[in-house]
């Protein structure tokens, strides 16, 4: 899990970058989980708040930028 400090530390592109490959392994478990392969549960949990965080810092970074 992701703590907010390290994500806050990242550049705009990082983050975007951290959000495709969250994504991804998203789309993987969604798989595991269909075909009741899904080793550790909880990390589907995790996945969907880690890109959840990452959303809402974008967010905040973007309406920061056009209050400026």
């Amino acid at each position: 899990m992701a703590r907010i400090d390290d994500i806050k530390a990242k550049s705009d592109d990082q983050l975007s970058e951290s959000l495709g490959e969250l994504k991804r392994e998203q789309f993987n478990l969604r798989f595991q989980a269909a075909t009741n392969q899904l080793e550790k549960p909880s990390r589907v949990r995790e996945v969907r708040r880690d890109i959840a965080r990452i959303k809402t810092l974008q967010a905040q970074r973007t309406s920061a930028d056009a209050a400026k």
